[in-house]
């Protein structure tokens, strides 16, 4: 080996060596600041946050007093808030009650009403004993064990108890007729969600087919105005659908041969598809309803009220909240978080409002020292860009709530993003995580990455870049 080669060698080994005996957050610093040097960063704001786990301490802060807009990373606020005011075994219920009369024969003089009480799995396919077709069972065995046979009335979706505003303020055009814009509803039903199946063609007569719609949505038209993106362009479709609305506009592009079977769309009125479904499935086995469904909302339109309840039938009880955030988290359901928000504010006596809601989790963050300020909080899912929370204030939640009882099944909702426990969040120009990480040797660190208007994609890897010299 000739001495140049040995001098190189040599560099090489020392450079090692010198990176080796870097710490954590000497490394985290250089790695940052890759990111900040990045095009993708030049017109961007990075937040950084890290802390000990185990004392609290500052390790290492970027922009950690910024508010910064926090995608889904702010449902780690709202799942704690939760925990903490509500309890890890609280549960929503559900009542299936009728007005009037049974008469001798098995007539019902007078109308079925399936009572909201703000549950957001009501005919959710995540759990055994919330989905369609067991809630509709359950319901109908319960009518039959009254010996109704028929009903003078009408089936009404009673969805009351919150009020008439289910979309957040904030909240955008684009988003709040798609699966995850869908708006909260004392009487929930089946994540307030439907399917259509799409297929794109080259034909330029009819670009885009509906293949078909899951469920079927009579009550509703879809004017289909897609046309077929390129092979690999992917899904760019989006339903304009809003609450209370008959009419489904989807526009955008969907692309030729992609794997996808369709888009899934918000249920502009979900109180009134539970009672379709449950009248439609007493007309399949002879139970016939006289009128109609409706809602609490609708009979309001026409200032009406909802008769008084003359015998409950059934109470259907939700799964347990530590259950629902864990889904919350792992799938980033933006209902779960609305309904959350707005249960806080119902359960401590205020009007159930997305403000209110809001207002509760400040209140109590701040209660525990932490500035106000720090949390502009507009919804409870962070779908809303007009969402402001400081990383600092993020990461001070994250390291409080490991002191908890409830912590265990926070920390599993969480979850796993580049070898870490991270809850990612995302929205138009911001890319988020936040959570925890315990590295090789044993070091507890809390993690809170942001990132707002930046350009281009595949940021997220970037983001990783910098976390990496946590491991």
């Amino acid at each position: 080996m000739n001495i140049v080669r040995k001098i190189a060698l040599l560099s090489l080994i020392l450079l090692q060596q010198i990176a080796n005996a870097q710490s954590p957050v000497e490394k985290l610093e250089q790695a940052y600041q890759v990111l900040k040097d990045d095009g993708q960063a030049k017109h961007a704001i990075i937040g950084l946050c890290v802390l000990d786990a185990g004392t609290g301490k500052l390790l290492l802060g970027k922009n950690e007093e910024l508010g910064l807009a926090t995608a889904s990373t702010l449902k780690t606020i709202t799942s704690a808030t939760a925990f903490s005011m509500l309890g890890k075994d609280f549960q929503y219920q559900t009542t299936l009650a009728y007005s009037g009369n049974i008469s001798p024969d098995g007539t019902l003089e007078g109308d079925l009403i399936i009572v909201g009480g703000g549950d957001p799995t009501l005919g959710s396919w995540r759990y055994e004993n919330t989905k369609e077709n067991y809630i509709l069972q359950q319901w109908v065995n319960a009518i039959q064990r009254a010996g109704i046979k028929k009903i003078t009335g009408k089936i009404i979706g009673d969805d009351s108890i919150w009020g008439t505003q289910s979309t957040p303020d904030g909240w955008i055009w684009q988003d709040i007729g798609n699966y995850y814009g869908a708006g909260s509803s004392a009487l929930s039903w089946r994540e307030n969600q439907f399917d259509i199946h799409l297929k794109a063609n080259k034909s330029t007569d009819k670009p885009v087919s509906i293949l078909k719609v899951v469920p079927e949505m009579p009550y509703l038209k879809i004017m289909n105005e897609l046309t077929a993106g390129a092979e690999g362009s992917g899904d760019h479709a989006y339903s304009y659908l809003p609450p209370d609305g008959s009419i489904a506009y989807l526009r955008g592009t969907w692309a030729l041969g992609i794997s996808k079977p369709g888009v899934s769309t918000a249920v502009p009125n979900p109180a009134f598809d539970a009672a379709y479904r449950l009248q439609d499935t007493l007309s399949r086995i002879g139970i016939p309803t006289q009128l109609p469904p409706t809602t609490a909302r609708l009979m309001a339109v026409d200032q009406q009220t909802v008769p008084a309840i003359q015998q409950k039938l059934i109470t259907i009880t939700s799964p347990a909240l530590s259950e629902i955030v864990y889904w919350f988290n792992k799938k980033s359901v933006n209902l779960y978080g609305e309904h959350l928000l707005k249960t806080l504010a119902w359960k401590t006596g205020k009007v159930p409002t997305t403000l209110n809601g809001a207002q509760t989790v400040i209140n109590f963050w701040a209660e525990k020292g932490l500035d106000k300020h720090a949390l502009n909080i507009t919804d409870g899912s962070g779908l809303s860009p007009a969402t402001r929370v400081t990383p600092m204030a993020m990461a001070e939640i994250l390291f409080q709530s490991q002191k908890e009882a409830w912590f265990p099944d926070f920390y599993k909702s969480l979850p796993d993003n580049n070898g870490m426990k991270l809850k990612s969040g995302s929205i138009a120009d911001v890319s988020a995580y936040a959570g925890y990480h315990t590295d090789r040797a044993g070091n507890k660190y809390i993690i809170v990455i942001n990132i707002n208007n930046y350009s281009g994609t595949g940021i997220n890897k970037k983001l990783f870049k910098v976390l990496d010299a946590l491991k």
